[in-house]
């Protein structure tokens, strides 16, 4: 198996990276141009103005208005989504999905993230017809709720739609046994080892411990088990276990909360002055909604190099912490040389992409790392 870098693989890597860039500017500055237009071209009043003459209902207007707003969105970026999502995997060959698979995990995701993202609206708005001046804090609150029960019934009810999930069994009872035991080092308690067929999707390879509390499960893609020594598992297993050794979930939801609360609160200063300049009725006035992602999509853009920045310090922490737990430098190096190549992850990028991209430190840091600290 391969344990020294490919350079041929590195080649296609910064091609694949500099490519998913420019895609993901292309993508924000129309999601940008089209808020703008529904805002500057009065759309968006129109389209609110039309569905009170059918409905005075807010809690039926909102939906409609949102399926109109985000229905033709998603109508016009369709070819974009198509090519970053399907064509250009495949180009690059990680992907193993047929065009069938794709589109059906489209409509799964669809299937689940309309009615939750109706709901979080839906509260949105009763919080700004309800809560006058201090909605941004309702919100802040429900949303810090809402992603806590997520994170909590994701791997039991979501994750399972869209990927099968068994445990390890005694094929690999040795491997389970070794990483279950590094659970019980770290001090965390774990429902199982299961593995889960990454592979019908892509090349890539990955593990995670998911879940909060009792729906807490290490996982790992049927990828990941097929290239990876048991050593390199463990180490890249052992890096997950370190975020919950260093408190990292609870730090994480803190800081994001925190971050997200400030948001809300320039979106609350903001949506005023909106509200005057384009003579929408109030800030629950549903035709204001192309505002708000404006403006908190700007806030999100600003913020992304600090939150990028703290969780590169956190993933750092991790790594230290597979490192001293194992004790296997060695494998560590090999595994995130493994993933390098596997994975097309580029192992030296620009430093301004690291600030403004990236949450893990690069792999070649981390290989570096790994090496020079070899006892």
């Amino acid at each position: 198996m391969q344990t020294t870098l490919d350079p041929e693989r590195q080649k296609q890597a910064k091609e694949y990276a500099r490519i998913r860039r420019r895609l993901w500017l292309v993508d924000t500055a129309f999601g940008a141009i089209y808020a703008l237009a529904w805002l500057f071209l009065g759309w968006s009043v129109s389209v609110r103005e039309w569905l009170a003459s059918i409905t005075i209902n807010e809690w039926i207007l909102i939906p409609f208005y949102i399926a109109i707003f985000g229905g033709v969105y998603s109508l016009l970026n369709l070819p974009l989504s198509y090519y970053s999502g399907f064509v250009l995997p495949h180009r690059f060959g990680q992907s193993t999905q047929s065009f069938k698979d794709w589109l059906v995990d489209q409509l799964k995701g669809l299937a689940i993230g309309a009615p939750l993202g109706l709901i979080m609206l839906e509260l949105l708005y009763l919080a700004l017809r309800l809560t006058g001046d201090l909605w941004w804090l309702w919100a802040a609150g429900g949303l810090l709720l809402f992603n806590v029960i997520l994170s909590n019934l994701a791997p039991v009810f979501i994750m399972p739609l869209f990927n099968k999930y068994v445990p390890l069994g005694d094929e690999h009872k040795d491997l389970e046994d070794r990483l279950l035991n590094l659970a019980k080092r770290a001090n965390t308690k774990v429902k199982g080892v299961f593995k889960f067929d990454m592979s019908k999707r892509t090349k890539a390879a990955n593990a995670a411990l998911t879940g909060i509390g009792s729906t807490r499960r290490i996982i790992l893609g049927d990828t990941l088990i097929n290239e990876f020594t048991p050593d390199e598992i463990e180490t890249v297993l052992a890096h997950e276990l370190g975020h919950h050794v260093n408190k990292d979930i609870p730090f994480l939801i803190i800081s994001g909360t925190l971050l997200t609360t400030i948001g809300l609160f320039v979106a609350s200063q903001a949506l005023n002055y909106a509200v005057t300049v384009f003579s929408f009725t109030s800030v629950a006035d549903v035709a204001a909604f192309p505002a708000l992602s404006l403006i908190l999509g700007a806030y999100g853009l600003l913020t992304q190099p600090l939150e990028n920045a703290l969780s590169r310090w956190r993933e750092n922490m991790a790594d230290d912490y597979a490192l001293s737990s194992t004790g296997k430098h060695e494998a560590f190096a090999s595994a995130f040389t493994r993933l390098a190549n596997q994975n097309l992850g580029e192992i030296d990028p620009e430093k301004w992409v690291v600030f403004m991209f990236y949450s893990h430190p690069p792999l070649g840091e981390r290989i570096a790392k790994a090496r020079k600290s070899t006892p």
